[in-house]
């Protein structure tokens, strides 16, 4: 059942999002080639701390790190490297989340490290852009699957493949609730969209069309091609007057 947010839980994840958005402006700042992943998963840290947070990853189902670092062809959830450096045309995807409150927000970005191809260009253009198109679908009346339909099907014009087997989700006094929101599909299914919803969008799109692996850590997943892959998101709620993108801005 998708829970539905009060106006005083929607002015916390407010304050959340800013927080989480500041962190990560903040991080991707010093991602540079030479940069340890290990490094800026401290730094992370220690700025979510500072706020008066917890990081909504580290110690999830054994999660060893704040943020998942998930280089060129890993897809989610790279694990934070002490003998990890970014490399000159290295894509990385940041993906991080924050609990304060009693609740939960969730965003990811990925940052190209120095000068990349216009190939690597697209992809993050293309990833970021199917974001944008799945958020524009939330909006009251719409169905769940709307948001998925616009992410996929633009994504796939475009030549590129969206990731099958991991998903968007509610998001809130859990990291993950009801309901899971693919990033393919038809349109018009699913539970129609109402005021107080929040939702964790997260295309992510990859250069080849074949499934995903899973390493052997149990937590990363690549691409099984070794092709490249992004991933963007972004913590929304609904409300009586449109769409608010939470985990956007900062300081």
């Amino acid at each position: 059942m998708i829970q539905l947010k009060t106006p005083a839980e929607i002015a916390i994840l407010r304050e959340n999002g800013m927080i989480l958005a500041s962190v990560v402006r903040k991080v991707c700042k010093e991602v540079a080639p030479g940069k340890t992943t290990i490094a800026l998963d401290q730094l992370a840290e220690r700025l979510i701390g500072k706020a008066g947070a917890q990081p909504a990853f580290k110690g999830y189902q054994g999660y060893p790190a704040t943020l998942c670092t998930s280089i060129n062809s890993e897809v989610v959830h790279g694990i934070p490297s002490d003998k990890r450096q970014l490399q000159e045309g290295d894509i990385l995807s940041i993906d991080v989340g924050l609990l304060r409150k009693g609740l939960h927000v969730d965003t990811a970005v990925t940052v190209p490290i120095g000068k990349v191809d216009d190939t690597v260009q697209k992809l993050l253009r293309i990833t970021e852009q199917a974001l944008w198109l799945g958020i524009e679908q939330v909006t009251i009346g719409n169905r769940l699957s709307d948001i998925s339909h616009a992410i996929g099907s633009y994504v796939e014009r475009e030549g590129l493949s969206v990731v099958k087997e991991y998903v968007g989700h509610g998001i809130g006094r859990e990291l993950h609730e009801d309901p899971q929101i693919p990033n393919y599909g038809p349109p018009g299914q699913g539970p129609r969209l109402r005021a107080g919803m929040v939702f964790a969008i997260e295309p992510m799109v990859k250069t080849d069309s074949e499934p995903t692996k899973l390493l052997d850590n149990d937590w990363t997943v690549v691409t099984s091609t070794g092709g490249l892959a992004a991933h963007y998101e972004h913590t929304v709620v609904l409300t009586q007057t449109g769409v608010e993108v939470l985990t956007q801005g900062g300081e």
